[in-house]
């Protein structure tokens, strides 16, 4: 009899809410009871309500039981674990969590199937299928499949990849290069780490395939200080793609190279922007960069460069696999694809969700999150990041798309979905919101490092009552300098979450 396959998500999510610790004493179990498994540490599929998720392989399917502490352990072996069992942990196949079930996965299909690993799982899931085909296919054809797919940049900016891709592809010049920026800074956002440590593959080929559209040989990732799991994950990722020559010279024994090389943050949120993120590449401190030149003409080292998101850079290995019309099928309007969204905050059932742009914010929030963990009426809703406005009740039937939440005074961003009930102070949160640009700021700009530390003191005043009008006009003021005059997103966004306070709480300002 051949040993059961039981899986432990390594996921650092899963690792914080006890994992290494279930997995130790699944281990001490099934050898106490000389019961013959083969513990395996697959990826989260982001289900971090669920979280430390086990799941045993059988002839029918992946059963699951979550969330497991290691101190239930023993009694789900009492209860006859790891086969199927009618213990309370048990919630049946995986396929049929409803939260699972209903999501439609592309970006993130593989995540919680596999060992991260495992080049050989990764290949049983159509992995590097994407870069077989486009090693079979000119530049030119190669960026016009993403032109087509109506991938936008998953960062924040929503800019046409395939757009970007061509600028890099016509400037002129040998050397050029890819740098992902996985410098994920916004507070509730987890899915660039989330596929880095659950599916790392999908990364270093979605790079792979750009190089080949564009001409460029090497490339960077330029990964968060704060993400140790990804560090590890990355590091050996790379190091076995190039053993198997999937990275470095000849690739997959084309006439083509690619290289991969992991650098490491120090900690500034400024350099999640992408001119100040290539300052730091070149050993310099973070400064955002006056543009024009935009970095696709003049980025690293003054050379043509494709900087992108990993969500953007990971989506494309699947573009290139199964098509353009295929993942165009998906989303609304001019959003194409599948949203990733984070659920985060005062929320029941928090983590990631992948569906088609389109979902309300209301559908998102009260379906897969389940309302608000602390069981109270939610109040506001933050969308986009720390800089993102805080939506009152009346938007939360806005469909999720990059044009209908514009349309609503918010921003998509990154989509991280900050939750908080009744209890939240918005006139707090707005004064949050300056302190943060005043923290982060990288200092270049007047607007933002001067107009930042000004707008926390006006809304202390603004708060405390006296000559209110007179400073709510300042501030009004304020934040028009900020968003006409500071050079980057920094100070530009700062505004948002401040006046949506504003206007929609104006009662936690008196």
């Amino acid at each position: 009899m051949s040993a059961v396959r039981v899986f432990v998500p390594r996921d650092a999510t899963a690792c914080a809410l006890g994992a290494d610790r279930v997995a130790a004493a699944i281990a001490e179990g099934a050898a106490g009871r000389g019961i013959e498994i083969e513990l395996l540490r697959n990826g989260s599929r982001g289900a971090f309500w669920l979280e430390p998720l086990v799941e045993v392989e059988t002839a029918a399917g992946r059963l699951a039981f979550g969330p497991v502490a290691a101190d239930a352990v023993p009694g789900l072996f009492d209860a006859g674990f790891p086969g199927d069992t009618d213990h309370p942990l048990a919630l049946g196949e995986v396929t049929d969590i409803e939260w699972l079930a209903s999501q439609q996965r592309l970006t993130f299909a593989r995540a919680g199937w596999t060992d991260p690993l495992s080049l050989d799982d990764y290949r049983s899931r159509g992995g590097f299928a994407g870069l077989a085909r486009a090693l079979d296919m000119p530049a030119q054809q190669i960026v016009d499949e993403v032109k087509e797919s109506g991938l936008r940049g998953r960062g924040g900016a929503a800019f046409p990849t395939g757009i970007k891709w061509q600028t890099v592809l016509d400037a002129p010049g040998e050397r050029k290069f890819i740098v992902c920026n996985a410098d994920e800074g916004d507070s509730g956002t987890f899915a660039d780490r989330l596929l880095m440590e659950a599916d790392p593959y999908q990364l270093l080929e979605g790079m792979a395939i750009a190089g080949l559209a564009v001409g460029a040989a090497e490339g960077f990732i330029y990964l968060r200080s704060e993400y140790p799991h990804c560090k590890a994950v990355l590091t050996e990722a790379i190091a076995r793609a190039e053993q198997a020559g999937y990275l470095g010279d000849a690739l997959c024994g084309s006439k083509h190279s690619f290289r991969i090389e992991l650098r490491i943050g120090a900690g500034a949120y400024i350099c999640g922007e992408e001119t100040s993120l290539l300052d730091s590449l070149e050993g310099k401190r973070g400064l955002v960069r006056f543009k024009p030149p935009l970095p696709a003409i003049e980025g690293l080292l003054g050379l043509p460069t494709v900087v992108n998101n990993v969500l953007s850079l990971a989506a494309v290995s699947t573009i290139l696999e199964q098509g353009a019309a295929h993942y165009r099928d998906f989303g609304s309007g001019r959003s194409r694809g599948t949203l990733t969204v984070q659920l985060a905050g005062n929320i029941k059932r928090g983590g990631l969700v992948e569906v088609p742009f389109g979902l309300t914010l209301r559908e998102l929030v009260m379906g897969y999150g389940g309302g608000t963990a602390s069981g109270r009426p939610a109040r506001a809703i933050q969308v986009g990041g720390p800089l993102g406005s805080y939506l009152p009740e009346a938007l939360w039937d806005t469909p999720l798309d990059y044009e209908a939440l514009a349309e609503a005074g918010g921003m998509l961003g990154h989509g991280g979905v900050v939750v908080f009930d009744d209890t939240v102070d918005l006139a707090q949160q707005a004064r949050f919101a300056m302190e943060f640009c005043a923290v982060e700021s990288c200092g270049k700009c007047t607007p933002c490092r001067v107009g930042s530390a000004r707008g926390v003191e006006v809304i202390d005043r603004v708060i405390a009552g006296p000559d209110r009008e007179r400073q709510l006009q300042v501030l009004e003021d304020l934040c028009n300098t900020m968003v006409d005059g500071s050079l980057c997103a920094m100070g530009g966004l700062t505004p948002y979450p401040v006046r949506s306070a504003l206007k929609h709480f104006p009662e936690d300002f008196r």
